[in-house]
């Protein structure tokens, strides 16, 4: 990679052994970066853009939003063109979806699935960084029985569309379960997929296992405390100081909610024979207004848990029953999408207004902010370099300097 007209032949075939060590180390430190730009999921946050709305930011805006936030990891819920054309050459790494509507279309008929995958993800790698391909959301343990038939051969369609493109080593294949494909998750140990799920559930995982997918699970542990608010304490549900409870048949303590809705999911998997399979968290977050029956749902409450989520990922560590397992998660959602049916929580779960300031303060900025951060950057990838190749070229910039000084 570096053997050039620039002089690092040089280096290379200097007789120091400190130059030797040296050298080795930027290699070492190169080959890590381009590892972390060809990754699914890039650190442990992530945002889900929902568009349910008709007064939010353009694709255009949000693109520069998330980068000024630096949150680089992006999930959509179809594979809408103008998205996908605004984040071409902006380095986010996007999940697009095939919305449930499509899914039974494409187990029946490969060609489509074929098509689908060559005009929504080939036509737009690479400049556009999708790594995943989500395939329906919450069909299993969901209301059509039909949906829950073809997801398999839908996911299998499409993950054998990206193997013949050449693209199944890129572009990762999931889709998203709710809590409702569990038998029960308290305590987190005794936790099993429904009986009805689990003969859809498992082949399904097999054939993920096979391919190297992890398990996507949407964890709200504000839909967990509203549904019992009697008996779970507010304070285990936002990440506050609390007793937590105490899991006898692992002796495992669980001072958070999330945590233990997570290790829940190991168990399932567990149980199911899927022992290595890791859960990522795809949606999870917390409603700041609701209706008179949901009293959780104010803006102190989620601000107290969307900051205390961000820390807790900042930590990068695992769960109490994965420790080794680093915990990536989705928030949900940018914005509040003001269009989305059911109860007022629905359209208040995002980190930003629909001007693109801030819906309350956990360490990002506004979209106004946004703009004037990004002129630099801008100014500098216009020219064709990602991040990754000017940090390799700085640091290998500065190692030459003390090479050429001795």
């Amino acid at each position: 990679m570096f053997c050039d007209s620039s002089g690092f032949p040089v280096i290379f075939t200097m007789k120091s052994h400190h130059h030797r060590l040296m050298f080795m180390f930027l290699v070492i430190f190169a080959q890590k970066i381009e590892l972390l730009t060809a990754k699914a999921f890039t650190g442990t946050y992530g945002i889900n853009y929902g568009r349910i709305a008709d007064n939010i930011p353009s694709p255009d805006e949000v693109a520069k939003l998330l980068r000024a936030a630096k949150i680089k990891n992006v999930r959509i819920y179809d594979a809408d063109h103008s998205v996908l054309e605004a984040f071409s050459g902006t380095g986010l790494q996007l999940v697009v979806g095939l919305p449930n509507g499509l899914v039974k279309e494409m187990s029946a008929n490969a060609s489509h699935a074929m098509t689908w995958v060559k005009e929504n993800v080939q036509a737009f790698l690479p400049k556009t960084s999708i790594c995943g391909i989500a395939v329906g959301n919450e069909i299993l343990g969901g209301a059509d029985y039909e949906l829950w038939e073809a997801l398999l051969g839908a996911v299998k369609n499409i993950y054998n569309a990206l193997d013949k493109l050449g693209l199944a080593g890129v572009v990762q294949i999931t889709t998203s379960h709710s809590q409702a494909v569990f038998a029960n998750s308290y305590p987190p140990s005794s936790c099993i997929f429904k009986e009805n799920v689990a003969q859809f559930m498992k082949p399904l995982l097999e054939f993920f296992s096979q391919i190297g997918s992890p398990f996507c699970l949407n964890a709200y542990p504000f839909l967990a405390y509203m549904s019992d608010p009697e008996n779970i304490d507010i304070n285990y549900a936002l990440f506050q100081k609390t007793k937590g409870i105490y899991d006898m048949k692992t002796d495992l303590h669980y001072d958070n909610m999330l945590d233990a809705q997570i290790d829940a999911t190991y168990a399932a998997l567990e149980d199911a024979g899927l022992k290595k399979m890791e859960v990522i968290v795809t949606e999870t977050g917390w409603a700041s207004l609701g209706d008179s029956n949901e009293a959780a749902a104010t803006v102190n409450n989620a601000r107290t848990y969307n900051y205390n989520l961000r820390k807790r990922l900042a930590k990068k560590k695992g769960t109490p029953l994965r420790p080794k397992m680093v915990l990536k998660a989705y928030i949900f959602a940018i914005f509040n999408e003001n269009l989305k049916p059911g109860p007022t929580s629905e359209r208040n779960f995002g980190l930003f207004k629909p001007d693109g300031s801030i819906s309350y303060d956990i360490g990002f900025h506004g979209l106004s902010s946004a703009e004037s951060s990004l002129l630099s950057l801008k100014a500098v990838q216009s020219q064709g370099l990602s991040k990754s190749y000017i940090l390799i070229l700085t640091i290998s910039a500065a190692a030459l300097v003390l090479f050429l000084k001795q």
